[in-house]
């Protein structure tokens, strides 16, 4: 009598099987290509985020509404595209802003290469960096963005710090002024209907937490105006000196980063 059993059937599709080829291909393909031969994993909402990250000291529901929503909603996504540059993602939900910064490698004989320039803030730039701080911290009315500051007391308080012995009032002003101007440009300050009137942006507690802000305004309060004044102990710095040299900290979030941007009007 002949077998009659039907074989066992391999229900294994071959890989070369075009109807396997055609679903990877669905798969792989999504709605996301915004031009020809766009591989891209992120939509155009988020791809504005990240581009807006890139470009920005931060992003922020005020100045980028659209942008800080794409960030909550893709915040992973986000941070793997920043991490594949070697960048970090910091979002602050509470005080709803999100900012980058450079990833520090754990080996000391080989770092990470940088997309961001390492400026750091002048002398005069810290200066107001710390009076903002203070003027926010003072400040119990609620919502973001409330505290209004002149230009002319901006000058009053950075001359409170300059040595007795400094004669060029117009050369340090000049300082300020352009103090202001990159502030402005880092959406620190932001600017109002008045050329001389900015709006602080709460960015500035993120830019100095307390512990900083203190570290800061004592050394400022101490050594800031003394002629022979050379090193900022108190916040890890390199050297400088009351006639504008560069101070820098050891902080990432004090890295004042290449951007694009002029700072925005408010009203």
């Amino acid at each position: 009598m002949s077998d009659t059993t039907p074989a066992p059937v391999d229900e294994t599709v071959p890989f070369e099987d075009p109807t396997t080829v055609l679903q990877d291909d669905d798969r792989d393909e999504t709605s996301f290509a915004l031009f020809e031969g766009d591989e891209g994993r992120l939509d155009d909402r988020q791809r504005r985020a990240l581009v807006a990250l890139l470009r920005n000291a931060y992003v922020s529901a005020r100045t980028h509404a659209d942008e800080w929503r794409a960030v909550l909603d893709a915040e992973h996504q986000l941070r793997s595209r920043l991490n594949d540059l070697f960048l970090e993602l910091h979002v602050d939900r509470d005080r709803e802003v999100a900012w980058k910064r450079q990833a520090r490698s754990e080996s000391q004989r080989r770092g990470f290469p940088t997309l961001l320039r390492d400026v750091p803030y002048t002398r005069e730039e810290t200066i107001v960096l710390v009076y903002l701080r203070m003027r926010l911290r003072a400040d119990t009315r609620p919502g973001p963005d409330q505290v209004v500051v002149d230009r002319s007391e901006i000058l009053g308080h950075v001359a409170g710090f300059r040595p007795a012995t400094a004669t060029d009032r117009t050369r340090d002003e000049g300082r300020v002024a352009k103090a202001i101007e990159r502030l402005v440009t880092a959406r620190i300050l932001v600017k109002t209907t008045d050329p001389d009137r900015f709006r602080v942006a709460s960015v500035v507690e993120v830019l100095l937490p307390l512990d900083r802000l203190l570290e800061l305004d004592t050394w400022l309060r101490t050594n800031a105006a003394r002629p022979d004044a050379t090193t900022a102990d108190a916040t890890s710095a390199d050297a400088t000196t009351p006639d504008g040299e560069p101070i820098d900290g050891d902080d990432p979030r004090l890295q004042a980063d290449d951007t694009d941007d002029e700072g925005e009007t408010d009203a």
